[in-house]
C-alpha cells in the first residue's frame, strides 16, 4: 500500500493550495480518508475527515470554512483545498487511510509540506 501526498509548496497568506494523495495497493473505495498536519515539536493534529463514499466531512475548528476535503473513488485520490491560508497553518502535510473496521489509522503518506509566509 502507498499514499503519495503532493501539492505542498509556499504561498503567502491569504492564498490557496491544493494536496493531493494518491492511492495504490489497497480497493480505496473501502477506506476512510483523512488529513494530518504537524508542526516540529508539536503533536499531529487531525485536520480533516471524509467517509469511504465521500460523506461525513469532519474539521478540526482552526480550518472550517476555509479547506474542504473530498475524494474521487475513480481516481483513488484524496483532495485537501485550502483557501485564506494563515501562517500558522504551515506545517507538514500528511494523508492517511483507514478501513471501516481498524480502530486506528492503517497507512500513511509521506507528507508534504506548507509554507505560508509573507
Amino acid at each position: 500500500v502507498q499514499l503519495q501526498a503532493s501539492g505542498g509548496g509556499s504561498v503567502q497568506p491569504g492564498g490557496s493550495l491544493r494536496l493531493s494523495c494518491a492511492a495504490s495497493g489497497l480497493i480505496f473505495s473501502n477506506y476512510e480518508m483523512a488529513w494530518f498536519r504537524q508542526v516540529p515539536g508539536k503533536l499531529r493534529e487531525y485536520v480533516a475527515y471524509i467517509s469511504a463514499t465521500g460523506g461525513s466531512p469532519y474539521y478540526v475548528d482552526s480550518v472550517k470554512g476555509r479547506f474542504t476535503i473530498s475524494r474521487d473513488n475513480a481516481k483513488k485520490t484524496v483532495y485537501l483545498q485550502m483557501n485564506s491560508l494563515k501562517p500558522e497553518d504551515t506545517a507538514v502535510y500528511y494523508c492517511a487511510s483507514k478501513s471501516s473496521d481498524s480502530s486506528s489509522w492503517d497507512y500513511w503518506g509521506q507528507g508534504t509540506l506548507v509554507t505560508v509566509s509573507s
